[in-house]
């Protein structure tokens, strides 16, 4: 229960944001502390389970952030999400650029197996866990819920636009596949980002295109065939379709290369990824 005196701290730290719906850990002593290193257990349909939380260094528990999940690939770890290794960048590289007025909370969650085969939908009801237990513990906008992952990760974030629907704000799919973690339901609008390497030879970019086209038409956009980059060339070619629904954007990003979380283009040291991914989440407010 929030009180009408943190209401008026939530409508104040919120200014000129429209339609918030702060979550009932609002007001509260968070109590989801411990660091980065510190793993948050949950039991879910009888299995152990867990995941990692970053908050703002200035938490402020009046304030209602977005709540950001990044997740990890086929073999890989919320630990090396967290700590930018084996291949990723720390929490997808967004920290850095989420500079404005309504900062973000992540959640690095760990798959089964370090996979998300979200078999019987095991995995999508393991981070509907964790988005209650979080949003009790801690201020966040139940409007402003995003998901990224790579290869597997990118196929669960396709899997909960699939399943949670309205639920979620947006996704960014990268270099996934919609055989992996499967789409249960799947006919709701969702702001969608998807993106694949055009030579990728472990996850073929036909299974991006999949995913992509599904949300193209549940988001009610213009039927288009986006311009992809050559191999060979050093590029990468962004389509914003056109005619989307409200609030129900469709981007698509294609790149030379094959299947990494970092592309980097012709002479770049660091990949375009991370910005493209904030520009995409930070238009909602």
């Amino acid at each position: 229960m929030v009180s009408a005196g943190v209401a008026v701290l939530l409508a104040a730290a919120v200014s000129g944001v429209t339609a918030v719906t702060p979550s009932s850990g609002c007001g509260t002593t968070p109590e989801l502390t411990g660091g980065l290193t510190t793993a948050h257990n949950l039991t879910v349909n009888g299995k152990s389970r867990n995941f990692y939380i970053k908050t703002p260094d200035n938490y402020d528990n009046s304030h209602p952030y977005r709540l950001i999940f990044t997740l990890h690939a086929l073999g890989g770890t919320a630990s090396q999400v967290v700590a930018g290794t084996g291949g990723y960048y720390a929490w997808y590289g967004l920290p850095p650029l989420v500079n404005d007025t309504i900062g973000a909370i992540y959640v690095a969650p760990n798959g089964l197996n370090n996979g998300w085969a979200n078999q019987g939908g095991e995995d999508v009801t393991f981070i509907s866990e964790i988005i209650k237990t979080v949003e009790a513990d801690l201020c966040v906008d139940q409007n402003l819920r995003f998901s990224t992952g790579f290869s597997y990760g990118a196929a669960m974030s396709y899997s909960l636009a699939c399943s949670m629907g309205t639920g979620i704000r947006a996704v960014a799919a990268l270099s996934g596949n919609p055989q992996l973690s499967g789409c249960a339901g799947g006919t709701q609008p969702v702001a969608y980002y998807g993106q694949h390497g055009v030579s990728d030879n472990i996850l073929p970019p036909t299974g991006g295109r999949e995913m992509r086209d599904r949300f193209v038409q549940n988001n009610g956009c213009a039927a288009q065939t986006p311009q992809e980059p050559a191999a060979g060339s050093g590029k990468y070619m962004k389509t914003t379709y056109t005619g989307c629904s409200a609030d129900h954007p469709v981007v698509w990003v294609a790149f030379d290369g094959s299947h990494t979380p970092t592309p980097l283009e012709s002479g770049a040291t660091q990949s375009f990824v991370p910005k493209e991914t904030w520009q995409f989440f930070s238009q909602f407010k």
